[in-house]
């Protein structure tokens, strides 16, 4: 707990209204998170005012308000001039700096930021480190798993569940950091020790509006490995397979190590061997050589290897725990996850690549594995970056035999539309896409017209278990429809 006036003291500008003693035992932006002692944040936002959810959080329990103007509130308020500066401030205080009390592996991209996240922790503790994840599909820690809303939490969330983290004696953890977290201030006061870049293709430009103002985004994570830490032994991870990578390694202040195909990465790849059943890598290291095997698949997954291995030998990992550990590590959800293997069905992956970039890798992937056809199943979702619709029609136009466009999540925008700025990729094309917009239907489709030897490809939604309709949200599971529609075809999965 800490009192107001403590509070207050840390923020430029604060004018304290009410009582100085009262105290404070937790803090959230969401009114509906809001529990008695609690300050509210008052965040102002693009399309709501969150000080317009202030009664709300005091009936709640809320016991004062961070805000940049003075409420008629039956409250105690902080007033200061910029509440989403103050939070990045006092939020971190509140909790003591958690994120300066564990070693934080921060990973960013475009793609393969989940596997490579799932695959430190994994490592990390096979080792016998106590390790976190903080990402795309969940935060662990111990025996808890929370589903996550965003990649990487907002101010308040994230501080609180690093501090949670400490209190639970863990000396590690693993996060995925997004563009959004980085332009949005959302990981202050995270002392990061090894930030990992996978890679840098187009995505998020309805908010970044430009490649380059995305490209700094993520820059951020490296340009601050080195500023005011109180820890050691840091490290920037770098995909030198990437255009970009001589940015990110130009912008890190502390030692770089590269990982990739090109010649002169300090882990570089001499040779891959791909199936179905997994992935043998041959690899040349800064201290010598090793063949390590994993039920991984696809060339991206020996990128996301490489970028999970050079994170943890800088944490000191032994080449013995990697190479077990590795081996042990059976996939993560929804990420080129085989719903079938059955020698008499055709392959069935899901995946969530929703950019050009991630479509085009697990194709290519899946283009290794296929015996007769490819068929692809995916569409793109409403109110994000549109100019990534076409790129991807033409990306399943040239690497796909059959294509299925469908709806993913439309959100705000009608299905129809989208698939539509989908088509323009097959204008000049004589074969057309089949477009079926029920997404269940459309997965059914492609196992009813696929057969053995054959290889399904459904992306987009890949662990997603709903899907966003304007304002409804339904049950949907690509893996649930792809299995039943298995079952009731072949009697089998």
């Amino acid at each position: 707990m800490k009192s107001l006036k403590s509070l207050a003291s840390v923020l430029k500008e604060a004018v304290l209204i009410g009582s100085p003693e009262t105290e404070i035992v937790s803090m959230s932006s969401d009114s509906r998170k809001i529990s008695p002692g609690s300050l509210f944040i008052a965040l102002p936002g693009h399309r709501v005012d969150g000080a317009f959810f202030a009664k709300k959080a005091i009936e709640a329990g809320a016991v004062a308000v961070l805000t940049e103007r003075k409420l008629e509130i039956p409250s105690s308020q902080i007033i200061v001039p910029d509440v989403h500066k103050a939070m990045e401030v006092i939020v971190p205080y509140f909790y003591d700096y958690p994120g300066k009390a564990l070693r934080i592996i921060g990973i960013t991209g475009t793609n393969g930021k989940t596997t490579t996240s799932f695959l430190i922790h994994h490592l990390l503790q096979e080792a016998g480190k106590k390790s976190g994840l903080i990402g795309t599909i969940c935060s662990k820690f111990g025996n808890q798993e929370i589903i996550s809303s965003n990649t990487t939490p907002d101010v308040a969330d994230l501080q609180k569940l690093l501090y949670e983290m400490v209190k639970g004696g863990l000396s590690h953890v693993v996060m995925e950091v997004s563009s959004h977290a980085l332009a949005l201030g959302r990981v202050a006061g995270c002392e990061f020790d090894v930030g990992v870049f996978t890679n840098l293709t187009q995505d998020h430009l309805d908010f970044h509006r430009t490649f380059e103002e995305y490209q700094e985004a993520k820059l951020r994570l490296f340009s601050s490995l080195g500023e005011n830490g109180c820890k050691s032994n840091k490290r920037a991870v770098i995909n030198r397979d990437d255009e970009q990578w001589k940015s990110f390694a130009e912008n890190s202040e502390v030692p770089v190590w590269t990982y990739g195909y090109q010649i002169g990465s300090d882990f570089f790849v001499r040779s891959a061997e791909i199936s179905q059943e997994g992935t043998e890598i041959s690899l040349s290291m800064p201290d010598g050589e090793l063949t390590l095997r994993s039920t991984l698949v696809g060339d991206f997954n020996v990128s996301n290897i490489l970028a999970a291995i050079a994170a943890v030998r800088s944490e000191g990992l032994s080449w013995d725990v990697i190479e077990s550990g590795l081996a042990s590590f059976s996939g993560v959800p929804g990420r080129f996850q085989q719903i079938s293997n059955n020698p008499r069905l055709p392959l069935v992956v899901v995946d969530y690549a929703h950019t050009p970039d991630g479509l085009k890798n697990v194709l290519l992937t899946a283009r290794k594995l296929v015996k007769e056809k490819l068929v692809v199943v995916f569409g793109c979702g409403g109110d994000r970056d549109r100019l990534k619709r076409p790129l991807m029609g033409a990306i399943g136009a040239e690497l796909a035999d059959e294509v299925i466009l469908t709806s993913d999540n439309p959100r705000n925008e009608e299905p129809e539309a989208i698939l539509q700025d989908i088509l323009v990729a097959w204008d000049d094309c004589i074969k057309k896409p089949m477009v079926i917009s029920d997404r269940e239907q459309a997965i059914r489709k492609a196992i009813e017209v696929a057969e053995p030897g054959d290889v399904v490809l459904i992306s987009g939604k890949g662990h997603e278990t709903y899907q966003i309709l304007k304002d409804e949200v339904i049950h949907f599971d690509d893996r649930e429809v792809a299995e039943k529609a298995l079952e009731e075809k072949y009697g089998i999965v």
